[in-house]
């Protein structure tokens, strides 16, 4: 077999179309394992935000029942010395009403009895 330039140059387009290709399907085979991490990725966030969100909406209804609660418990305490004042006002206005003031004070003190009277029976 003789050799001559235009084997040789025939073999060089040869091997350089081979390594081209082999080089091609390299590439070809990275980017597409690459994509297929990214996906594994992507798919990994996804799962861990779907968790984080759950977890938060577990947080924020604990956190709203703790304010609920202390309002609840703050609520009961105003009402208490709302009641502990309303009896006061109206044993002053009674004892006004001893020392012999009318009118006014007659008047408070049958509107005030009324409203404890509606309160304790649930009509108001």
């Amino acid at each position: 077999m003789y050799v001559d330039a235009q084997t040789i140059i025939t073999a060089g387009a040869v091997l350089t179309a081979l390594v081209g290709f082999v080089t091609l399907g390299w590439k070809l085979f990275k980017w597409i394992n690459h994509q297929k991490e990214q996906d594994q990725e992507i798919t990994n966030i996804k799962v861990q935000h779907a968790k984080d969100i759950a977890d938060l909406k577990t947080q924020h209804a604990k956190d709203i029942a703790d304010v609920r609660a202390m309002h609840h418990k703050d609520t009961e305490g105003i009402q208490e010395e709302q009641t502990l004042v309303v009896y006061g006002l109206l044993a002053c206005l009674k004892g006004l009403a001893e020392q012999g003031c009318d009118g006014p004070v007659s008047e408070a003190i049958d509107r005030i009895e009324k409203h404890i009277n509606k309160k304790a029976h649930g009509q108001e």
